[in-house]
């Protein structure tokens, strides 16, 4: 489950038929009686595919992951035969909700999440993680705290998506993150995307604090938006929640501790020795380069495709990551 200027939109009739057609004729039209020539239409940039976009990136389009807000939790198996660990890497937002961020760094660093484990895994939803009995303290850090839902427009960053949103009057991208925006409050928020991460909460909107996070794992729950406080996102790592065992009791729990998934440790990436540290770049949402990645997504020209969609939804446009290319 990481734009900040309009997503050029090329003229609807050229995507669809490759060719702008002459314009309606008057039926008072005589070829006795033509109008000078016009000058020819400037033909439309091709859309390029988003494998020819990343192809033709820039090192200026890559940004590296901030090791101060950036997140290694470690699940206590391994990923695969190669004996690779199961590390799933969250970046966090506290330019959406600071007080939550600082708070789930306090945790981090005082080993809250170490030996707890993934207690929940919904289909089609969430996987979710923390304390299932409730019994841990959490030192320093605090219990609850207020809901951070949404924020202040003023002096965010926003590229608007093109594309109309059934949700929000706005979408877009916002420093790496899919967000959505509604100018006449004056507020914008993180959407919820493949790969979002969130604070659970009870009833009370101000029950939540970052005890318990769940990963987006399934179709985007946007129905979520703004009624939990979102503080980040899987930038490499999502399968390995997604892929884990449906739990079989109500919302996806699972019914016995030992199907629980464990947690080896939680640890923010600047507190891990440079060698165990894993190199990536995410793509700047802020370049022509994304804007052209949007476009591609919009206009499907990879030769398989027959039929382009002219639009997107504000989930469907991947924020690629990669690691960085050897000098």
């Amino acid at each position: 489950m990481p734009v900040h200027t309009k997503v050029f939109v090329a003229p609807v009739a050229a995507l669809a038929f490759g060719a702008v057609g002459p314009v309606g004729l008057s039926n008072n039209y005589s070829a006795s009686a033509a109008a000078p020539a016009a000058a020819a239409p400037t033909p439309a940039a091709p859309i390029r595919t988003m494998a020819q976009v990343l192809a033709d990136s820039k090192p200026s389009d890559w940004r590296p992951l901030d090791p101060s807000r950036t997140l290694y939790l470690e699940l206590a198996r391994k990923a695969d035969p190669g004996n690779a660990p199961a590390r799933v890497i969250i970046e966090l937002a506290p330019q959406f909700a600071p007080n939550h961020v600082a708070n789930i760094l306090t945790m981090v660093r005082a080993g809250y999440f170490d030996g707890l484990a993934v207690m929940r895994v919904q289909d089609n939803y969430v996987a979710q993680w923390g304390d299932a009995d409730g019994k841990r303290p959490v030192g320093n850090a605090k219990n609850t705290l207020v809901a951070e839902f949404d924020r202040p427009a003023a002096g965010v960053p926003f590229s608007p998506l093109a594309d109309a949103d059934t949700y929000a009057p706005e979408v877009g991208f916002s420093d790496g993150f899919p967000v959505a925006r509604d100018s006449s409050q004056g507020r914008v928020w993180i959407t919820h995307c493949y790969g979002t991460v969130g604070a659970g909460r009870d009833n009370d909107a101000d029950s939540g604090g970052g005890k318990e996070l769940y990963a987006v794992i399934g179709h985007s729950p946007r129905h979520l938006d703004r009624n939990v406080t979102l503080v980040g996102r899987v930038v490499k790592g999502i399968d390995l929640l997604s892929s884990l065992p449906r739990g079989t009791a109500d919302l996806g729990f699972y019914e016995k501790p030992e199907q629980r998934v464990p947690i080896k440790s939680v640890r923010v990436m600047a507190d891990v020795p440079q060698a165990e540290r894993t190199p990536l770049e995410v793509m700047r949402t802020d370049t022509p380069t994304f804007k052209a990645l949007v476009e591609s997504r919009r206009n499907r020209t990879d030769e398989w495709f027959k039929y382009r969609a002219g639009r997107v939804e504000i989930c469907n446009v991947p924020i690629p990551v990669r690691t960085p290319p050897k000098s």
